[in-house]
């Protein structure tokens, strides 16, 4: 039997199930590397991405990736040493990404967004030797902390250094009007990324053992505490690059797919960057998250005759949806696959962006320990909403306690007879497949309890909370760590959210725990809700709470309500509940 083979008369295969897609695939134990040599060999006159004006070809990104890892490899880097990228999504992060790939060193994208403080403690975890850098980014994120880290040296690169598509004359206009941002790198040894890029392609040979050696090393959100880092091997990524172009029906030479998601982050990394490759597709990057009128006119205009696949958080497809001069763009039809992570989607923006674009959309799962993509819906006929879908082909799935140290005591339900349907049987959904991480790294405790054995197999337990249907289908109650007590009943924030934004006048709600100042039911019930434009000073907080009073069961409404202008999000637009929380004044550790 093959290692990752998913037994097919489980419940999940035989109502929702597309056609269209393999139950199960053969897994190979393939490096990055090859993986896109693969690619590289078969569609190498076809774009592969698109950056400020311009394109590439998988074959001119070959050559850069080869010239750039003989430079890595000239420099002193060697299998195992870590690379960070303080990039935005560019042609540079990608070929970065691959030229590491080539030479066994182990990439790690920084998030552009963070603090100086921030920048060192994802370096210092990562022990990361090289630096590659914007410019632009150097001044503010990078010097305030070059005392305090071992950066053997650093490579920096402009935005558009790779912009043919730009001419010199605009770049050099643009970089005086603060249009393209230019900055200064004084540090000792600084390379410059577009001359590294003129060396002679001479690559050493290195021995990768796919499931052994780290590819990526991903940072978690962090929402528990401290971000950590999650260790990525080749044929981890690999595996859910090829699981992903599987779900969206196999290749697909010519797809475009949609690069808002940022590409340090592993649903961008996988969803965009790698199923891209996979499907023989190119890249629509974009260096921020656009404007709306910004990204529909770029689809309008470039070519896309085998469409456009776009992932995100709701927010985007929201945004979208709701642009109100949409039907000046000629793009109907043009969108067609489209998945929504991060957080749950709700039918009204999945029936105005189906109606307002012509694609079709669905909800899915994923977590940065399972690289990330785990589950979703069917892109290919009906399915319903208010669940994650199906576990994509390879992966298994199933609900165990929440409250057991380990998984000795088997499922509470996993597909198969035996199993128990339903809310009442709710429990913490637990993954088995080849994209689930190596491990935590350096954090041997805390991968001990995430990463367990039940049935030969290695499961990760995710820490989200949910249950299973009797169609297979999973549905997500909450975090486990994000669960609020009070007067000893468990309150899903995510239910409350939902429910509230059922109210006319709201559009965004975060719900989290506070402790009861007054001692008596342990946790308090806060939420933080931004209302609909035209309602402020038309509903008071009170009232809100009122309206909850009569719709909902006593302990689940919230004691305090607070209007905010808007409910912060991260970068992929997943709702910070913790920020919120840290900030309130009840808050304490």
């Amino acid at each position: 039997m093959k290692k990752w083979y998913v037994d097919e008369k489980k419940q999940w295969f035989k109502k929702w199930w597309p056609e269209e897609v393999k139950k199960n695939i053969e897994f190979e134990s393939l490096s990055l590397g090859e993986f896109f040599e693969r690619q590289r060999e078969k569609y190498g006159d076809l774009n592969m991405m698109w950056f400020l004006e311009s394109w590439m070809t998988y074959e001119e990104a070959g050559k850069m990736i080869d010239s750039l890892a003989t430079a890595l490899y000239d420099l002193g880097l060697r299998e195992g040493d870590c690379v960070g990228f303080l990039l935005p999504n560019s042609f540079q992060y990608v070929i970065s990404y691959f030229a590491c790939a080539k030479i066994g060193a182990i990439a790690t994208g920084i998030n552009p967004t963070y603090k100086p403080l921030e920048v060192l403690h994802h370096i210092e975890i990562t022990e990361a030797k090289a630096l590659i850098v914007l410019d632009a980014l150097y001044d503010e994120l990078v010097k305030p902390i070059i005392q305090k880290i071992n950066i053997e040296f650093i490579i920096s690169t402009n935005i558009a250094d790779l912009a043919s598509g730009i001419s010199s004359v605009l770049k050099f206009i643009g970089k005086l009007v603060g249009k393209i941002p230019k900055g200064k790198v004084d540090f000792e040894p600084c390379y410059d990324f577009v001359e590294l890029l003129n060396t002679p392609a001479k690559l050493p040979y290195i021995s990768i053992d796919p499931t052994e050696h780290t590819a990526t090393y991903i940072m978690t959100g962090g929402t528990t505490g401290v971000p950590k880092a999650t260790n990525l091997t080749h044929f981890n990524v690999v595996s859910n690059a090829i699981q992903c172009v599987e779900w969206l029906g196999g290749e697909q030479p010519g797809i475009a797919d949609l690069g808002v998601l940022p590409l340090f982050h592993s649903f961008g990394m996988t969803a965009v960057m790698n199923a891209s490759i996979g499907l023989g597709g190119w890249m629509m990057l974009f260096p921020r998250p656009p404007e709306t009128e910004e990204l529909v006119e770029t689809i309008e205009k470039l070519p896309a005759p085998e469409g456009v696949a776009y992932v995100g958080a709701e927010i985007l497809f929201k945004r979208l949806a709701e642009f109100p001069d949409l039907d000046d763009y000629d793009i109907m039809g043009k969108i067609k696959k489209c998945i929504s992570g991060a957080g749950p989607l709700h039918a009204p923006v999945q029936e105005a962006f189906e109606e307002n674009t012509g694609g079709k959309i669905v909800e899915g799962y994923g977590l940065s320990e399972a690289s990330p993509v785990v589950s979703s819906g069917s892109l290919f006929g009906e399915s319903p909403l208010g669940n994650i879908g199906m576990p994509i082909p390879g992966t298994d799935w199933g609900i165990f306690s929440a409250e057991a140290d380990d998984l000795s005591d088997g499922p509470i339900a996993n597909g198969l007879p035996g199993s128990k349907y339903g809310e009442e049987n709710t429990g913490e959904i637990c993954v088995c497949g080849p994209q689930v991480m190596k491990g935590y790294l350096n954090k041997p405790e805390e991968t001990a309890s995430t990463l367990q054995e039940w049935d030969g197999r290695i499961w990760l337990r995710t820490g989200d909370i949910g249950f299973m249907r009797d169609d297979g289908l999973v549905t997500i109650r909450d975090r486990k760590k994000q669960l609020i007590k009070m007067a000893g009943h468990s309150v899903f924030p995510k239910e409350v959210e939902e429910f509230l934004m059922r109210n006319e006048a709201v559009n965004e709600a975060a719900v989290a725990g506070l402790p009861d100042p007054e001692g008596k039911v342990g946790e308090i019930i806060k939420a933080w809700v931004a209302l609909e434009p035209g309602y402020q000073g038309k509903i008071t907080e009170q009232e809100l709470i009122d309206w909850a009073k009569e719709n909902l069961t006593r302990w689940k409404v919230p004691t305090q309500i607070e209007f905010i202008p808007e409910v912060p999000k991260n970068v992929l637009g997943k709702v910070q509940r913790r920020a919120l929380q840290e900030a309130d004044p009840l808050y304490k550790e």
